[in-house]
């Protein structure tokens, strides 16, 4: 079972497992849109944040970072306690899991690309969030697979976008430049005016008449 939950705003979705067992799933078959929360150094849920294709963890709005790190404090035995905790958060490609891991337990790939913020208690918050949550039993599996399809289906669409516009700046090159050979012959240097054409005949007519003379 997965927990789902809307963002105050409506625009993101947050979502949790049951317990540490769902967690090893949500840590498998994660998204590369997903940002992962945690309290740092106790243990509490793991939750996650759907962010818009294209977003970076700069673009999540505060409001949003705000909410996420509320949830994943008030699903923390210990920290729901405390007047205030601090919150990791990274992208779930950054999470690393080995065999020697015990279930919900994560490493990273990357631990300077993990973010950490201090939040306080903010019941209010968690309460609006709540009310928004619904159990589902998605196949995460399967979600997955449809998202990296979909991810390699994008990346071809654009490589021929790009395959396109390089072959169409490189004949605007071809064009400009054979443009440019044409100003070149068709300069004045190297054309004949229609005086000097009429004067070339006249003076070769002449010789040909003291040639005929003689």
């Amino acid at each position: 079972m997965v927990f789902y939950f809307k963002s105050l705003d409506g625009e993101f979705s947050y979502y949790m497992g049951k317990d540490k067992y769902e967690n090893e799933d949500l840590i498998k078959y994660g998204l590369p849109e997903d940002v992962w929360f945690h309290v740092d150094d106790l243990s509490s849920a793991h939750v996650y944040l759907r962010m818009k294709p294209g977003m970076t963890l700069n673009d999540i709005p505060e409001p949003i970072l705000l909410e996420c790190s509320s949830l994943v404090k008030a699903n923390s035995i210990v920290g729901c306690k405390k007047s205030s905790v601090y919150v990791v958060y990274t992208r779930w490609k950054n999470l690393k899991k080995t065999a020697s891991m015990v279930d919900g337990q994560v490493g990273f790939h990357r631990p300077e690309n993990v973010r950490r913020m201090q939040v306080e208690k903010n019941n209010p918050i968690v309460r609006q969030i709540e009310k928004t949550r619904v159990e589902e039993y998605p196949d995460l599996f399967q979600q997955q697979q449809q998202r990296e399809k979909e991810i390699q289906r994008q990346k071809k669409e654009q490589h021929k976008l790009d395959l396109k516009a390089k072959q169409a700046a490189a004949a605007q090159a071809r064009q400009e430049k054979e443009a440019r050979s044409y100003d070149r012959i068709m300069t004045t240097d190297n054309m004949t005016s229609n005086t000097e054409l009429k004067a070339s005949a006249d003076t070769s007519a002449a010789e040909e008449f003291e040639d005929d003379f003689f």
